[in-house]
C-alpha cells in the first residue's frame, strides 16, 4: 500500500510539472481566445504551422517556448479580426516557406521530392549497364592444340 501511495505520488508530481506535462496540455485556458468559433480558426491555423524547435510538430502540438509565442501571435491576429489567409501570410512572411508544414510548390520543393525519385532512377538505370555490360562478354578463345596437350598432362600428372 506504501508503494502505491509513492507511485501515485511521484506519477501526481511528474505530470504537473510543466515540462513533463503530456501534449494534450498545450490549450491553456489562459492562451485560448473566448470565442470558441475563433479559438477553433486559430486552433486550424496552428495546425498548418511547423514548430521551427521540434520541426515535424505542429505549433499546436508542441510545448516549445518559440511555438508558444506563435500560437499567441496567431490568436492576437485573429482576434483583432484578420482572415486565416492573412495570418499564414503574417507568420509566413517572417519565418519563410519553412514554418509552413505544406510548404508551396516551388523548383526547391520540387527538387527535394523529386531526389528520391531521380536516386532510384539513376540507380536502377546503373544496374541496367552493368548486366548489360556483364552479358556482352566476349566468349574464350578455344584452347590451341599445345595448351590442350598441356592441360592433358596435367590432369594425368599423379603428383598432382
Amino acid at each position: 500500500m506504501r508503494r502505491l501511495a509513492i507511485l501515485a505520488l511521484l506519477a501526481w508530481a511528474g505530470l504537473s510539472h510543466p515540462a513533463l506535462a503530456p501534449a494534450s496540455a498545450v490549450g491553456l485556458p489562459s492562451e485560448m481566445l473566448r470565442d470558441p468559433a475563433q479559438e477553433e480558426r486559430a486552433r486550424s491555423i496552428g495546425r498548418e504551422l511547423r514548430c521551427l524547435v521540434c520541426q515535424n510538430q505542429s505549433i499546436e502540438d508542441s510545448e516549445a517556448d518559440l511555438a508558444r509565442d506563435l500560437r499567441r501571435i496567431v490568436r492576437e491576429r485573429i482576434a483583432a479580426g484578420e482572415s486565416d489567409r492573412a495570418v499564414l501570410d503574417y507568420v509566413h512572411d517572417r519565418y519563410g516557406d519553412f514554418v509552413l508544414l505544406r510548404p508551396p510548390f516551388s523548383l526547391a520543393t520540387a527538387l527535394l521530392w523529386g531526389m528520391p525519385v531521380l536516386a532510384l532512377g539513376g540507380g536502377g538505370l546503373a544496374l541496367l549497364l552493368l548486366r548489360r555490360r556483364q552479358g556482352a562478354r566476349p566468349e574464350p578463345a578455344p584452347l590451341t592444340p599445345e595448351e590442350r596437350a598441356r592441360l592433358a598432362a596435367l590432369e594425368d600428372d599423379p603428383a598432382r
